[in-house]
């Protein structure tokens, strides 16, 4: 009797393992696309999100994410919500919708508003009866721009204002068809820099933010450096106040917590690429209470950012799941399994590094810069090789951090060499030039 018991739950878990062991592949094999909505080509998320997209398939081919050109804010919003994209780019002054979540805050950028030296505009509400040249109506700085009007009392009655792009607007102001021109930008911006420095145009400061935080939570007071958009003589001439917001990467919350949650790990655990990419990505942070859209950070990015605290059942599940139904027969199996993983990943590791090591010995034998070069390329393949062996698994983080370390090392040895064949060359150099005069002067 306890045989014919036995034999049903033996088949059982074996097609309890099979059916586990299938999904498991076709997990490991799924390709996962998704669309960012971002801006204008012509700004600053555009070509951010095509940062983000590239360094992300660099790191996990398997994550495919699509660039494409919005007009704004709002119609990333409304692209978010009706599941057109599952992600998106949005300052945190933007109405949001209900399947909004939070991946994390990218850059922060701050109000710019620019008058010109005719127009007598000290303050903002200096802008009553002026013509103002905003951006176009569905973007970030035309819904700003109606924030910080609103808060000073003024009306769109009380002034003269024409959206556009900034192109149109710094022609308007340039040829003084405009009195000033708003727009929200990252410090620094080359488009600010350009417009401050070939035009007789001066910043304006806004010097509430705290009191318009009041009512909008997600605003922050800010400075524009002194000397930030020219040196000498400095523009701003003095450390100017503002209002800052952060632009914040958003996503679906129904996308897969496991795909969000390697977004995020890329996004922090890759930023130098990213910032090679766009030197914007240097401002990437976990986002904050105080500065948020008031919308909850995605479960994904949050199990990221939780990654340090323990939390056993969380970390465990699937092998929880898993082991509920055949704990009692494979426990031991698995152990052993996990065992050898880890030792086999050690021993890649330490293979590479064996590698390494063998190169420096090389490099530092090396006669020709030629030589120099096979020896720096081979370096870069290895790299590839390991970058390859840690998104697979091959090799575990802490391994390819210890890899990193004597790479980088190789490399600065071998820029080293190469300098030192340079000086040997120039020194051999004048001594044959010497040698050729002094031979003249035999002659």
């Amino acid at each position: 009797m306890q045989n014919k018991f036995l034999v049903p739950v033996a088949l059982l878990s074996v097609v309890l393992i099979g059916v586990f062991a299938w999904n498991v592949h076709q997990d490991t094999q799924r390709v996962y696309e998704l669309t960012l909505a971002t801006g204008r080509k012509t700004g600053y998320y555009y070509p951010f999100g095509q940062a983000i997209a590239e360094v992300v398939m660099q790191q996990n081919p398997r994550l495919r994410i699509k660039v494409v050109e919005t007009e704004g804010a709002e119609e990333n919003m409304r692209r978010l919500e009706a599941n057109e994209a599952q992600l998106a780019i949005a300052l945190n002054d933007t109405a949001a919708v209900p399947q909004a979540r939070v991946i994390a805050s990218l850059f922060k950028e701050v109000f710019h508003l620019i008058v010109s030296e005719q127009s007598g505009i000290q303050s903002v509400s200096d802008l009553k009866g002026k013509h103002i040249a905003l951006t176009r109506k569905s973007s970030i700085a035309y819904i700003s721009f109606w924030l910080l009007s609103k808060h000073y009392g003024l009306k769109p009655s009380d002034f003269q204002f024409t959206p556009g792009d900034w192109t149109e607007a710094t022609k308007l102001f340039a040829s003084g068809e405009v009195d000033a021109i708003f727009r929200v930008a990252p410090l620094g911006s080359d488009l600010v820099s350009d417009l401050l420095q070939n035009t007789p145009g001066k910043l304006v400061p806004i010097d509430q933010a705290a009191a318009m935080k009041i009512k909008w939570p997600y605003l922050q007071a800010d400075l524009i450096p002194k000397g930030t958009y020219k040196a000498a003589p400095a523009v701003p001439d003095v450390d100017l106040p503002t209002v800052g917001v952060e632009a914040t990467l958003l996503v679906r919350q129904d996308v897969d917590p496991v795909i969000v949650k390697e977004i995020t790990r890329i996004l922090f655990e890759h930023r130098r690429n990213l910032v090679t990419a766009n030197r914007l990505a240097a401002m990437i942070s976990q986002p904050s209470e105080s500065g948020g859209l008031a919308l909850p950070v995605h479960e994904g990015a949050q199990a990221y950012y939780d990654r340090e605290k323990p939390d056993f059942f969380a970390a465990n599940s699937d092998v929880i799941g898993l082991s509920f139904s055949f704990v009692t027969l494979f426990v031991s199996w698995l152990l052993q399994l996990r065992s050898r993983f880890l030792q086999k990943q050690k021993n890649r590791a330490d293979k590479f590094n064996l590698i390494i090591l063998n190169l420096i010995q090389r490099i530092r034998q090396a006669g020709t810069f030629e030589e120099i070069d096979r020896l720096q390329e081979e370096l870069f393949e290895i790299f590839k090789q390991v970058i390859g062996d840690l998104d697979k698994d091959r090799i575990d983080a802490d391994s390819f951090h210890s890899f990193t370390f004597t790479w980088e090392t190789a490399l600065k040895i071998a820029a080293e060499r190469e300098k030192a064949l340079r000086n040997l060359s120039l020194v051999s150099h004048d001594l044959k030039a010497d040698f050729t005069d002094i031979k003249k002067i035999e002659n």
